[in-house]
């Protein structure tokens, strides 16, 4: 094979071979890889910057939601303090104008019995006045006497006593 007959330059190309691979090996040295270097370098602190940044940004919201969930127990038991008083304010309210209606319905209940027992006893009195008439009558158209008013009054107050 000829391509691997050529046993004279086999030296010259190792020489060069090595001395390219060490020129580029230098030049990667001295060059790319202190780039790269700076380039992984920044890029490692950017993150180490962004995770602190994160973890103070989670403390922050950890904070806010507790101080949050505080106000917020602290608005609930407020509430419930409030409508607890307002519930109390109701029913003393209520408890009053019932006892105010209570009142006012026995007054109006005492009055109104004064009333009835004053239309009775009007009424009573009328029912003498008209019993002691009707016996009046009854007596001079049945048997033919004139009665007198004072006489008939009284037997009109008997037969109601009686009763």
């Amino acid at each position: 094979m000829p391509q691997l007959a050529q046993h004279s330059t086999y030296a010259g190309q190792v020489f060069w071979l090595v001395v390219c691979f060490t020129v580029l090996l230098i030049v990667m040295w001295r060059v790319a890889l202190p780039r790269v270097a700076a380039i992984l370098r920044e890029r490692q602190e950017r993150i180490d910057a962004d995770v602190q940044r994160a973890e103070a940004m989670k403390n922050e919201a950890e904070a806010v939601l507790a101080a949050y969930e505080k106000a917020m127990a602290e608005a609930r038991s407020k509430a419930h303090a409030l409508q607890r008083e307002t519930q109390e304010a109701l029913a003393k309210e209520a408890a009053a104008r019932f006892a105010e209606l209570g009142e006012r319905l026995k007054r109006e209940a005492g009055a109104a019995e004064a009333r009835i027992q004053r239309a009775r006893d009007e009424a009573l009195g009328g029912l003498k006045t008209v019993a002691a008439e009707l016996a009046e009558a009854a007596v001079k158209r049945l048997i033919g006497v004139d009665v007198a008013r004072t006489e008939a009054e009284a037997a009109a107050q008997r037969a109601i006593q009686g009763r």
